[in-house]
């Protein structure tokens, strides 16, 4: 199944409103790629997934750009992973993210610099202007 959603957004409420719908449809073992480029929202949609995952505090949701993975517990584990600094492919290779497969909730902000084949949701976030985003939602899987 490939099922495309298009959704424009206004404002951070409303694409953090669209994530929390998302992630209160999630049973807790899907792949996330998230994609966009520096300030599209990426984490802005990562805290809205969380939000309707279960996550109590959003305001612990935040970008893992140094510590590379952050880990939430919601009504099931969250392992958000933020692949910004990395660009060799060996060092993404190296990070074991794969293992979290099955685990729970994996969320990958810069999704693009994976060679992941098959994931169920594919997120591409384009800036259209202030805070105005183009957010398509790739469904590959039931």
């Amino acid at each position: 199944m490939n099922n495309k959603n298009e959704f424009i957004t206004n404002s951070e409420e409303e694409t953090f409103s669209l994530a929390k719908n998302l992630g209160s449809e999630l049973i807790g073992k899907e792949v996330i790629l998230l994609i966009g480029e520096l300030g599209a929202g990426k984490t802005i949609f990562a805290k809205g997934i969380a939000s309707g995952a279960g996550v109590e505090d959003v305001t612990e949701v935040c970008s893992p750009s140094y510590t590379i993975l952050n880990i939430y517990e919601g009504k099931f584990p969250i392992y958000h992973f933020d692949l910004y600094r990395l660009s060799d492919i060996e060092e993404i290779e190296d990070l074991g993210w794969e293992d979290y497969i099955g685990e729970g909730v994996v969320i990958i902000e810069w999704g693009e610099k994976v060679s992941f084949p098959n994931p169920d949701i594919k997120i591409e976030i384009q800036i259209l202007g202030n805070n105005r985003r183009k957010i398509r939602i790739f469904k590959f899987k039931n």
